[in-house]
């Protein structure tokens, strides 16, 4: 990016990001510049927690970056609570909102829970625990940002999705939710482009985030081939930073416009931008030919002997997901 704080001036709304993947974006859009509203149900940190990550201490952190963070506590399952947020940001900054990261997410634990269970054996609860705050909340979240940017003509939408909205990932719950969150942005997109508001989707590859880690550390997931393979591919995965900056060049970039209503992979994006992740690695993309063949035969071979530059095109990696 041309300046060292490129998102200078901007104002964003972050859900979901006392840890994992909302607090790597946080961190990324505050290190650019950015004013950051970060939301989620724990502002303080709490003694004991397995897991730990509160607003006050992601808050803290972006600070340490340059950011100014504003924690605002919000349960993303109440209605009242979304509205208020947006309520407090338009009274804030004048109505100004700039980028809104979909991430909140409440239903980690529940996939663990109910790993390798075929749906009509998981309590029909789920369902609410994986898609309520996850792809309800989401659109609830984007109409109240679309009241403060189409007025403005400029603004920019993320769902932080999954490639689980292509193909059949962890239980049928998870894959209709993530399903829904690309359908929104590109539907969306198609009302919100004559108003020069982009909106996207973002799939980060598998992550390492303190909730993962620590499900793989209580063996949540159970055992078996298949598990040891999914734990393989978290342990070794991008940081959740690297979201951030996937989600920080976006916003940056003048011509985000010509991105509006697609899904993008975040490491598509760091090849085109030419970013890393913050440790170092640059990281591989699903539709690298030589990943995906190691990835599914297990055998790094593939990946060490054709060059990355060689790539499923987008149309058929989306004959994965045909429904005809």
């Amino acid at each position: 990016m041309a300046s060292l704080k490129p998102l200078a001036g901007k104002v964003c709304i972050v859900t979901g990001a006392t840890r994992g993947i909302g607090k790597g974006i946080a961190l990324q859009l505050g290190a650019a510049g950015a004013t950051v509203y970060i939301t989620g149900r724990t502002l303080k940190k709490r003694e004991g927690d397995p897991v730990g990550g509160s607003l006050e201490e992601t808050a803290s952190e972006v600070k340490k970056k340059g950011g100014d963070c504003i924690p605002v506590q919000c349960d993303h399952s109440k209605d009242n609570d979304i509205k208020a947020l947006f309520d407090r940001v338009s009274r804030d900054q004048d109505g100004q909102l700039d980028v809104l990261v979909n991430n909140a997410y409440s239903g980690v634990q529940a996939i663990a829970n109910a790993y390798n269970k075929p749906f009509w054996e998981q309590d029909p609860g789920v369902w609410d625990e994986i898609n309520v705050v996850g792809l309800r909340n989401h659109y609830i979240c984007s109409v109240y940002a679309a009241k403060l940017m189409v007025p403005r003509k400029r603004g920019l939408i993320v769902n932080v999705s999954s490639a689980g909205g292509l193909s059949y990932i962890f239980n049928v719950a998870y894959g209709v939710g993530k399903e829904g969150c690309d359908r929104m942005a590109v539907d969306c997109a198609i009302e919100l482009k004559k108003h020069n508001v982009a909106f996207v989707s973002l799939w980060p590859g598998a992550v390492r985030t303190e909730n993962l880690i620590h499900i793989i550390n209580e063996k949540s997931f159970g055992e078996g081939k298949d598990v040891k393979i999914l734990e393989e591919a978290i342990t070794s995965g991008e940081t959740p930073e690297y979201a951030g900056l996937a989600v920080t060049h976006l916003a940056a970039d003048p011509n985000v416009m010509k991105k509006t209503g697609r899904i993008l992979i975040a490491a598509d994006l760091g090849n085109e931008y030419g970013f890393v992740d913050v440790d170092g690695v640059r990281r591989s993309s699903m539709r690298e030919l030589g990943f995906a063949l190691s990835f599914t035969t297990k055998s790094p071979i593939f990946k060490k002997i054709i060059p990355s530059f060689i790539r499923i095109p987008c149309w058929m990696l989306s004959l994965a997901g045909n429904k005809f």
